[in-house]
């Protein structure tokens, strides 16, 4: 047993967990972790990577940030020397964060719960829920409402359904009368639409703004105090893609997620909802289960993670058994191989980091 300051925490590792570590990849060099990943930047093997912050309860092990373009939210910002302080677009990691804050307004009882019929939640669209009573919260919590929605189309497409929302004068009555296409949990189905419902219903249930209500109850105790979330002028905050955070509190985020709901001494919400959260409801095309607005690791996998991936190859990725935190963010939006980015960060050099310290710690 190992304990860990920063968390407070002792790391009592399975037998699972350990053969996963170590399963990881081949031993570290002395050399820092940064300076690897920056080695490897450089040789032009992680075009596109503009920061790596991962932590081992409460531990840094990366913190490491590279010049790039980018965008803020499609907007063009040139060149940025992105570092520790720089907001960068989470892109659709923020429909994990509004997970969250869905799972704090429950706990204050100020939103319905998942098993509420959707459109007796919205009771100013009451009749477009005519002979749709099976929808329930939960469908828009895991992308399984059963209504048509198409974000396969590039995000520069007016067809493209989340654009085609942003742009409607009222993106709720938007999304619900969307034609019934599938049983309602029957299908996965990728849809922005389903986490501006849940937006919406957070801002209803607590009278407050999105950004407003997420700065007082999360950002707030977790010490983050600079952070953006953008959306079409006069529209509101985007809650499917609008985010932006620094790397290190985007792995504040993340810390929640690996420890439970808490952050060091703070309770931020209930280890009941984060399991909620965590538990595969549907799966993606690939085999990747799907909870709320949070990607589950495929089943079987002796080191098990949960995440949320962003357009351009952002993600917060956390393997709780093991406290581990990844927070990633890159510029290659609209690359439908951006995800090969973070993948091959974690496998080439954090989770051979993270065998090593298992190695100090064990006196292997």
């Amino acid at each position: 047993m190992r304990c860990f300051p920063p968390l407070k925490r002792c790391w009592r590792p399975s037998i699972s967990a350990l053969a996963a570590l170590f399963l990881m990849g081949p031993a570290m060099a002395e050399a820092p972790l940064n300076a690897k990943i920056r080695d490897a930047f450089e040789a032009g093997s992680l075009t596109g990577l503009h920061g790596v912050y991962a932590t081992l309860d409460g531990e840094v092990l990366a913190n490491v940030y590279f010049d790039g373009e980018d965008t803020a939210w499609g907007r063009d910002l040139g060149v940025v020397a992105h570092g520790p302080d720089t907001l960068h677009d989470v892109r659709s990691v923020s429909k994990t964060v509004v997970a969250l804050l869905y799972g704090i307004a429950l706990e204050a009882g100020k939103v319905p719960p998942a098993d509420t019929p959707l459109y007796d939640a919205f009771a100013d669209h009451a009749a477009l829920g005519e002979g749709r009573e099976a929808i329930r919260i939960e469908h828009a919590l895991t992308m399984t409402l059963g209504l048509e929605w198409d974000e396969t189309l590039p995000y520069t497409d007016p067809k493209n359904s989340e654009i085609a929302m942003e742009q409607a004068d009222d993106r709720i009555a938007y999304v619900l009368s969307r034609k019934v296409v599938a049983e309602p949990g029957s299908t996965w189905n990728y849809s922005g639409g389903a986490t501006a419902l849940i937006g919406e219903l957070i801002e209803r249930g607590t009278g407050m703004a999105l950004d407003d209500y997420a700065e007082a109850v999360l950002f707030a105790p977790l010490g983050i105090t600079e952070f953006e979330w953008v959306g079409r002028e006069g529209a509101g905050p985007a809650a499917a893609s609008g985010l932006r955070l620094t790397l290190p509190d985007l792995g504040k985020i993340g810390a929640v997620l690996a420890n439970g709901g808490r952050f060091g001494e703070t309770a931020i919400v209930s280890p009941a909802f984060i399991e909620e959260m965590f538990t595969a409801k549907a799966y993606e095309p690939t085999g990747l289960g799907y909870g709320y607005f949070t990607y589950v690791s495929w089943p079987g996998l002796l080191s098990e993670w949960r995440a949320g991936f962003g357009n351009g190859g952002q993600r917060v990725a956390v393997h709780p058994a093991e406290g581990l935190v990844i927070a990633i963010s890159a510029g290659r939006y609209d690359d439908p191989n951006a995800w090969r980015l973070g993948v091959s960060v974690a496998a080439r050099f954090i989770y051979p980091a993270v065998r090593a310290r298992v190695r100090a710690a064990f006196g292997r």
